[in-house]
């Protein structure tokens, strides 16, 4: 199948057997092809499947520290602004989930509902379709186009559903409802364009689990999503260990800089710039009596301050 047009057939069967809940609109090699750098561990579905570790060490990092590293890789459009929170101080970390919606066409939609009621044992509006996929650790990441009014794709059901299978909050390119009753649910967020007091309407699910474009960003399933208030990252499964790695080293530098520069061992300069053997050394020596920020070998050291652009 062309990958044109099957990246807007929603829900492919992955056997005759099955009811589909890991039905895509890729195939799942194509996903596979797409995310091919990722050599790891994966859903049944192809979705990277970054470990449950990583997404927990990736919560205490700063975005702007791993925005840098994919910066200095190549990675520039993965990074979206400009959002409305339900929480200011709620960050939002795990896997991502990708929802593609499209203004609704009368024929179009018709089928889609129709095989999805009776081929594939959906329920409800096509909106609801991709929290059944949900596990653990995920963040439904969907492209609502921007749309406001009458683009609210989460009320405060579907925001209980979302966080019961998640423990998790979203980000959408489009709206939600529910303001009052979705700010009540403790430890859930959401990244929305705005929120609207309408209903959904005029718009169908036309990919789940495919590419999609969010804002200036590009996502793939399984991306690693970092949301905090800046904005939004999106880091590419295969990234996410050297990011998280790279913006742990930096809260560790910066730490060890504060304290060095205050007691005036170094100056600003040097602690900025490639560090000779005695500044590793002393590094490593304070870095042993913190065991909170975890431990590194000289080898280690020597390897993220070889790349240093930070």
């Amino acid at each position: 199948m062309n990958f044109k047009i099957a990246a807007l057939v929603p829900f492919i069967a992955v056997s005759c057997l099955s009811h589909s809940l890991s039905a895509q609109t890729i195939p799942k090699d194509e996903l596979v092809f797409l995310t091919s750098e990722w050599k790891g561990e994966r859903f049944p579905d192809g979705r990277p499947k970054i470990s449950d570790d990583l997404v927990e060490r990736a919560k205490h990092i700063g975005i702007d520290d791993a925005w840098t590293v994919l910066k200095n890789e190549g990675y520039t459009n993965q990074f979206e602004g400009g959002w409305k929170l339900i929480k200011e101080d709620v960050p939002v970390t795990g896997r991502a989930v990708t929802a593609m919606f499209m203004p609704s066409r009368p024929d179009v939609e018709k089928n889609i509902k129709e095989r999805g009621t009776t081929k594939q044992g959906r329920k409800g509006n096509t909106n609801a379709w991709p929290i059944e996929v949900l596990t653990k650790g995920d963040v439904y990441v969907a492209d609502a186009f921007g749309k406001i009014g009458g683009g609210t794709l989460m009320g405060a059901t579907l925001g209980n559903a979302i966080f019961s299978k998640t423990g998790n909050g979203v980000v959408f390119n489009g709206a939600a409802r529910d303001l009052q009753e979705l700010q009540n649910l403790k430890g859930f967020n959401a990244f929305v364009r705005d929120f609207h007091p309408s209903f959904l309407e005029e718009m169908v699910l036309m990919g789940l689990n495919a590419p999609i474009r969010m804002g200036n960003a590009m996502v793939l399933p399984g991306d690693l999503v970092i949301a905090q208030r800046e904005g939004v990252l999106f880091v590419p499964a295969h990234m996410a260990e050297q990011v998280v790695s790279t913006a742990e080293f930096v809260t560790r530098k910066d730490q060890f800089g504060f304290e060095m520069v205050k007691s005036g061992r170094y100056t600003t300069g040097q602690i900025d710039s490639q560090w000779p053997d005695d500044i590793k050394t002393e590094f490593l020596k304070w870095l042993g009596k913190h065991p909170e920020l975890g431990t590194m070998t000289k080898a280690e050291l020597d390897k993220v301050m070889s790349k240093r652009t930070w």
